[in-house]
């Protein structure tokens, strides 16, 4: 016999998202520079795909989309909030690939896609900050 308590924690888990995993790139496409993603807010995803010119593997679920870029692409920059640096590309459940583009490599350019974001979120680029002495 089960008790309540049990059966409340395995309907729990059953609904409960699954682990961080890495996003998975399609066949045929290599990552020789290793790979990691910026997640941005879905709203944004559209705004951002005609500022850039070129345009990687694109993931989304409801909330998010996800970029992948080079790994190191965060090396010296602030991504605007609410962006955020997944390293490893590391995505929560299993969002889906939306775009792929021709090709062998899976990246999105960083520098586009960083500046882009800056112009959406009204963000100073980091380079372009006063620096005070």
């Amino acid at each position: 016999m089960r008790s309540l308590d049990t059966l409340l924690r395995l309907r729990r888990e059953l609904h409960a998202p699954g682990p961080p995993r890495p996003l998975s790139v399609p066949d045929g496409m290599t990552v020789p520079l290793g790979c990691d993603a910026v997640a941005v807010p879905a709203a944004f995803g559209p705004q951002i795909l005609p500022r850039l010119p070129r345009v990687g593997c694109v993931y989304a679920d409801d909330t998010h989309w996800w970029w992948l870029v080079p790994s190191d692409s965060d090396y010296a920059l602030e991504w605007p909030a609410p962006a955020r640096y997944a390293i490893g590309a590391v995505a929560p459940d299993a969002p889906r690939l939306i775009h792929r583009p021709d090709g062998e490599l899976p990246y999105t350019p960083p520098i586009p896609l960083y500046l882009a974001l800056c112009r959406l979120t009204g963000t100073t680029p980091t380079w372009s900050q006063v620096v005070s002495a």
